[in-house]
């Protein structure tokens, strides 16, 4: 028998592979339907690309690949015997279980006991071999099926490809000195005290400077003014600085990464939750929120939870079964992938789209499936709407069960859903927060999912097109009385939530005497008020005109007031709203507001529809503001730079008039020279800045500073370094810590810290 099998297998030898390292071994799910070895047919495990396929879909895998040795996993759950000791160990007969098979069916090991089968199959003939055979197969053929068995599961983390240097903790970091100047960094609004620049942008952790960081070769980056954040002469006695950074991203095991200046790396802060602090950001608050966006608390008060209610807690409910009632099956913090999928597939187009194609999808999918995104969208469409896997028992089992206890009938025969692992695992490659485990915002999510649907639609129907409007925008600028009309493509409208404009005021306010008088006298809290907006309050708060920083008219040729105002060009099949209860406070805790929108049956959007060009209305000319050529960082040869060239002419004739000399010459340059009309203007715009008389500083007329090019390496000589001292730049942007670098090694004699604030909190 042996020399029988031997022979049998020879001419499938060369398609046997065993699983290497990165091999995944799909040995849990179907990679076209959410068959597993628990199903009615098993599981076959190709033995040559480890992709995994329920009995209707081996053959299509078969004929397309000419792949004929699988794998057959099935695996059979009996309810123990009566009498079996309650909390045992389930038996395993024959020790035959597979090792680190994730199913989708939760059973409890008390009351359940596991028999697995495997055996490998030969197509087309179905030739059938049991496993363990060790006598009778050839060697390799053993090695590949104790390999696949043994496999961990497809989804678990694989280790990095490439090796990654341990970051070490700053040998500054313990002994950072920070001044006691009240600086309080906001949760918003930041930007670079020495430019405009709102994006790359750090925070120095001894003085509190908000800067940007250096200029890249691709054109990203900033202007590097936080390489010159701090002269040391500014510091009290005693104190010195370093150049540290701290970039902010939300990996697996830490909330931040920090870059140093004098060590030249990137670096560990364990006391940045008290150096942040010093400048009013309380990052351990921010860290403490629970799933649904709350904070936790030490004393939590109990009350009925919204979830509670829409799941009518503590009745007996009716399960239901059938084509359109499956559920989606929790893979931990996923509740906004399921909330997503839910809703896309309850939208014709996506249902038409790919669970109306799905043979066809399935057919011309590529030889791996299970990196196909229609193919697993049309695997997922089936699964939620077929009925396929929210089957209603059979009535011999309930009436079996219903004489047992009944919460086993509810643990049985309840749906456990359709898994959406494979295809989480897909569109989440490459994306640092979706493919983690933590939780996500839905909204976000739905962006990312409309973004892949696109970029998979190529040639082909657009399913998102449903939910694609256009936002005409109008910007007036309010010297000039011009306008500008733009329109761009947008799949979700945020709107905010008016709290000024809630119905229930007076509720509101006398809950909040209530609570107060509550807490001064340490009473237990009166039961909490909601504030009740009405949507059409939210959609008037999305209509109204509001402020556009740093607006550049060029009308005038200059920085001026300008007000924006949005509408619709074009209306969605399905319009997609985002309500913004969230907010950060001032100590950079985010905190979500508690309340409720009244949407009526039916509303009027007409008002809302864009209206283009009207007559009487001029348009701002089609010009670009003038290049401000950031300091060159990228050649600390340069020994001087040429002053930019300035009209004196026009810049005598302000003067005359009254004007700071100083900020004539800043009006004549940002205008272009184009003349003292245009500078009046701009003078005009700006005589209330704070800094409208001082004098005029471009980032390249800033001295470079002397070279490093005497020291080695381009570091500050020792002798200068204070190895006990430095500062530090916290960035907050979610990037990897070793991409980009806040600025270039400090010049100074003496080192110097910052921290980096990317300014949007994760």
């Amino acid at each position: 028998m042996a020399t029988d099998l031997g022979e049998l297998l020879v001419p499938y030898m060369p398609t046997i592979r065993v699983p290497r390292t990165g091999d995944r071994v799909f040995k849990s799910e179907c990679a076209f339907s959410f068959d597993s070895p628990e199903s009615e047919g098993g599981l076959y495990v190709c033995m040559n690309t480890f992709l995994g396929f329920g009995r209707e879909h081996v053959e299509r895998h078969y004929r397309k690949t000419g792949q004929s040795v699988y794998m057959h996993l099935k695996r059979h759950v009996k309810e123990k015997a009566t009498g079996a000791a309650g909390g045992a160990i389930p038996r395993r007969r024959n020790g035959k279980v597979f090792l680190d098979l994730e199913l989708n069916r939760d059973f409890n090991g008390e009351d359940y006991e596991y028999e697995d089968e495997a055996k490998l199959v030969i197509f087309p003939d179905h030739f059938e071999i049991p496993l363990p055979n060790i006598e009778e197969l050839p060697a390799l053929v053993t090695i590949a099926c104790d390999a696949v068995l043994n496999a961990p599961s497809a989804y678990k983390k694989q280790e990095p490809e490439s090796w990654e240097e341990e970051i070490q903790v700053s040998r500054h970091a313990r002994s950072l000195r920070q001044l006691d100047n009240g600086v309080r960094i906001p949760p918003s609004g930041w930007k670079c005290q020495k430019c405009e620049m709102r994006e790359n942008l750090w925070l120095n952790l001894t003085d509190g400077a908000v800067l940007c960081g250096k200029w890249f070769f691709d054109g990203s980056g900033g202007n590097g003014h936080c390489s010159g954040a701090l002269q040391s002469d500014q510091l009290p006695p005693g104190c010195q600085t370093g150049h540290h950074h701290t970039r902010w991203s939300r990996s697996e095991t830490q909330l931040y990464n920090v870059y140093s200046f004098e060590e030249e790396e990137a670096v560990l802060d364990p006391h940045i939750s008290d150096h942040l602090s010093h400048f009013g950001i309380d990052m351990l608050q921010m860290q403490k929120r629970t799933e649904n966006g709350h904070h936790t608390d030490n004393n939590p008060r109990p009350r009925v939870s919204e979830w509670e209610v829409i799941q009518e807690s503590g009745m007996k409910l009716k399960a239901v079964f059938g084509s359109g009632y499956t559920g989606i099956k929790n893979l931990g913090n996923s509740c906004y992938i399921s909330t997503v999928l839910q809703v896309l597939f309850s939208i014709p187009d996506f249902q038409r789209m790919y669970v109306g194609n799905l043979q066809r999808i399935f057919d011309y999918s590529p030889l791996d499936p299970s990196q196909d995104f229609a193919t697993q969208m049309a695997k997922l469409g089936h699964g939620l709407l077929s009925g396929q896997y929210a089957k209603p028992p059979m009535k011999s089992e309930l009436i079996e069960q219903v004489m047992k206890e009944e919460y086993k009938v509810l643990n049985w025969h309840q749906q456990k859903g359709v898994s959406p692992r494979m295809l989480k695992s897909l569109v989440s490659q490459g994306h640092p927060e979706f493919s983690s485990n933590r939780q996500q915002d839905a909204q976000e999510f739905l962006l990312h999912m409309i973004n892949q649907v696109e970029r998979n639609s190529a040639g082909s129907e657009n399913p998102s097109d449903a939910f694609r409007f256009l936002v005409e925008e109008r910007i007036q600028c309010c010297q000039s009385r011009r306008v500008r009309y733009t329109q761009r493509v947008d799949y979700c409208i945020q709107l905010p939530a008016p709290i000024e404009a809630a119905t229930n005021r007076e509720e509101l306010l006398t809950y909040e005497v209530k609570r107060k008088e509550a807490e001064d006298n340490m009473r237990a809290p009166p039961e909490p008020v909601r504030a009740r907006i009405p949507f059409t309050a939210c959609l008037q708060a999305f209509t109204e005109p509001e402020n556009v920083p740093d607006f550049w008219s060029s009308a005038l040729q200059a920085k001026s007031a300008g007000v924006k105002t949005s509408r619709f060009a074009s209306f969605p099949e399905y319009l997609i709203l985002q309500i913004k209860k969230f907010t950060f406070g001032v100590d950079w805790v985010p905190k979500k507001l508690d309340l409720a929108i009244d949407v009526p049956d039916f509303l009027d959007l007409s008002r809302m529809r864009a209206t283009g060009l009207q007559a009487g209305e001029e348009e701002l000319p089609d010009l670009m503001p003038p290049i401000v050529l950031p300091e060159d960082t990228r050649d600390n040869s340069m020994s001087s730079i040429d002053s930019p060239e300035i009209d004196e002419t026009a810049v005598m004739q302000l003067a005359e008039m009254g004007f700071p000399l100083e900020a004539c010459r800043k009006a004549v340059y940002y205008t272009g020279n184009m003349g003292p009309e245009m500078a009046f203007n701009w003078i005009i715009a700006h005589m209330e800045e704070p800094d409208f008389a001082e004098p005029l500083t471009l980032p390249s007329m800033i001295d470079p500073g002397p070279s490093t090019s005497d020291s080695p390496m381009g570091a500050t000589p020792l002798g200068n370094s204070p190895p006990e001292e430095s500062s530090l730049h916290p960035h907050f942007n979610g990037l990897p810590p070793r991409s980009q670098h806040p600025g270039t090694q400090s010049h100074e004699q003496q080192p110097r810290a910052s921290t980096r604030l990317d300014l949007h909190p994760p």
